[in-house]
């Protein structure tokens, strides 16, 4: 009986300790990210995209002219906002590379248009944070740290929907094309060999090493106007010049001071410069010369052939993993009918048949059209495609590893989000949030190893109990032993 009471005894010890360990565990880790949960507020969590305010770069010579354009995108902000939340909305204004041109070619000028803006913005009900020229890389930064956030890269909610750190969870490359620059970044494949190069961004407890690179004048309206710069420049007449990546049959006068009053095309400029003369351009649509002029804006000669410099001198590591192409790269290639991700024939096929085309033809093809925008996606997609294979070294095989995508449900990809994550803390650097006491897959293999050991000691007891009863059934028989 003694042996049969000891197995019983550990097997219902096991089997309480089990049940203790797997409700001890499940609650000290419920209530650890209880607490850690970041507790987004912004939005109802993910903040909504606004309204598109107007470039302010544009209003160098004419500060005072800005109140119009922005009173126009701050009503419709104020109809969405109500009324009692004015006063605590916070605004912030953050300006990039078309300003960093404009305070590099007239620090005066600049100064005048954010002091404007300030004047503009403290007569309004919302709470003004302030006007700043934000750097390239930051810039870069930014828009990698709202590709991620809205992709749910750094933070997601678990089974008990609170917020935990993606298990193995890969970022991805950000690549934003804007009007005066265009940006990369990304973390290489190791970024402590990259140290130097990369950012430190410390986002919930996490370090990421990010490489980032502002590539200023690149951005697509400041190259095209070097294109057209060097158009001119390769002419023989500067009355009517022909461009190959304007659509066939398609013609413009441009002033000079259009394309050379740029600090981008200042190199260029012809010794008789008359900013008010005009000059004519004539679309001829011949997308294999336009691909050879798009060239040209490349100064790949700098790098001497090395791989880890693709252009003008600068370093760049071996670009790695998923990329989301937002901003020009997007609407470039929405205009040649593609979307998402595709091979990198199925665009040069889409862009070669783009730039054949006829612009009375183009009129059909677009499902918007602006003739300021129609006329020179050709030459973006040109461009796009000099930038991403021969600037970045994407090729065939990781082409498709780019996804050109606008954004996320209903909030766009693009440097602002990041930015005003970062100014409101709602990214806080410091991250006790997200230290879980276990990984997941710790925790599932503890949960499941003391599921079993629960069900086995349960087992074992039910057995104990069922060979029990049936001894107890078996009929007593006495013997009496006769002595003979």
């Amino acid at each position: 009986r003694m042996l049969t009471r000891t197995p019983s005894v550990v097997a219902q010890v096991f089997l309480l300790l089990s049940i203790v360990l797997v409700i001890a565990i499940a609650v000290i880790q419920i209530n650890q990210q209880q607490i850690l949960s970041p507790g987004l507020k912004v939005s109802h969590g993910i903040p909504q995209e606004g309204e598109q305010c107007p470039g302010i770069s544009s209003y160098g010579s004419s500060p005072g002219a800005l109140a119009k354009p922005l009173d126009d995108c701050l009503n419709k902000v104020k109809e969405r906002i109500p009324v009692h939340l004015h006063k605590n909305t916070s605004v912030y204004l953050g300006a990039t590379a078309g300003m960093r041109l404009l305070r590099l070619q007239n620090e005066s000028a600049a100064h005048e248009v954010l002091a404007s803006i300030q004047s503009y913005f403290r007569k309004q009900p919302f709470e003004f944070r302030g006007a700043q020229i934000i750097t390239g890389p930051e810039e870069g930064v930014y828009g990698w740290i709202t590709a991620n956030y809205l992709m749910g890269n750094f933070l997601e909610r678990n089974l008990w929907s609170t917020w935990v750190h993606p298990y193995r969870k890969e970022t991805m490359g950000a690549l934003d094309l804007g009007g005066a620059s265009t940006q990369i970044s990304f973390i290489p494949e190791d970024p402590e060999e990259h140290f130097n190069s990369t950012l430190q961004v410390k986002l919930y407890g996490y370090n990421y090493n990010v490489y980032t690179h502002s590539y200023q004048c690149y951005g697509r309206d400041e190259a095209e106007k070097r294109l057209l710069a060097l158009l001119l420049q390769k002419s023989n007449t500067s009355a009517n010049v022909d461009n190959p990546c304007y659509p066939q049959n398609y013609n413009t006068a441009l002033m000079m001071k259009y394309f050379f009053g740029s600090l981008c095309t200042q190199s260029l400029r012809p010794a008789n410069y008359h900013p008010n003369q005009l000059v004519n351009f004539h679309g001829t649509g011949d997308p294999g010369l336009c691909q050879e002029m798009v060239s040209l804006l490349f100064n790949s000669t700098a790098c001497r052939d090395r791989e880890d410099c693709p252009f003008n001198g600068i370093y760049q590591p071996k670009a790695k993993g998923n990329f989301v192409a937002f901003s020009g790269f997007y609407y470039t290639v929405k205009a040649l009918n593609l979307s998402g991700h595709f091979s990198l024939d199925d665009f040069n096929s889409s862009m070669w048949f783009f730039c054949s085309q006829s612009w009375a033809q183009l009129q059909f093809m677009l499902p918007k059209f602006e003739e300021i925008y129609a006329r020179s996606y050709c030459f973006s997609a040109n461009f796009i495609y000099y930038l991403l294979v021969h600037g970045y070294n994407f090729n065939a095989e990781t082409w498709p590893q780019i996804h050109f995508q606008k954004e996320v449900g209903n909030s766009s990809i693009a440097w602002s989000l990041g930015y005003m994550l970062s100014l409101t803390n709602m990214i806080p650097a410091e991250g006790k949030l997200i230290q879980l006491p276990l990984k997941p897959p710790l925790f599932a293999g503890l949960l499941v190893f003391l599921t079993a050991m629960a069900l086995l000691c349960l087992l074992f007891l039910v057995y104990l109990c069922v060979v029990s009863r049936h001894q107890k059934n078996i009929p007593h028989v006495e013997h009496i032993f006769i002595p003979e």
